[in-house]
C-alpha cells in the first residue's frame, strides 16, 4: 500500500491554498496507477476538508483503492469499479 502524507504539502508547518494547488498540480500521480493508497490522517499542522478532496480527487483517475486514517484502521473512501 502506497502512502501520502499531507505533511508533504505544508508550507511553514501550514496549508496554504496557493502553494498547496502547485505541489499538487505538479505531483506525478500517475505513480499511483492500479494501486491502493492511503492518505493518513495525521498530520502537525490542522488539514482543511477542501486540502483531503483535492488529493482525493487527483488520486482517484488513478489509483486502485483510496483509504483515510492510519493503515490499522483505515477507512475506504474508493474503489475503482
Amino acid at each position: 500500500m502506497e502512502n501520502i502524507s499531507l505533511d508533504d504539502f505544508l508550507t511553514d508547518g501550514i496549508i496554504k491554498e496557493k502553494d498547496f494547488r502547485e505541489t499538487v498540480a505538479l505531483t506525478d500521480w500517475s505513480q499511483f496507477e492500479n494501486k491502493r493508497v492511503i492518505i493518513k490522517g495525521c498530520s502537525e499542522a490542522t488539514i482543511p476538508t477542501w486540502a483531503y478532496l483535492i488529493i482525493t480527487a487527483n488520486l482517484s483517475k488513478y489509483a486502485k483503492r483510496i483509504y483515510f486514517g492510519e493503515p490499522c484502521s483505515a477507512i475506504d473512501i474508493y474503489k475503482k469499479s
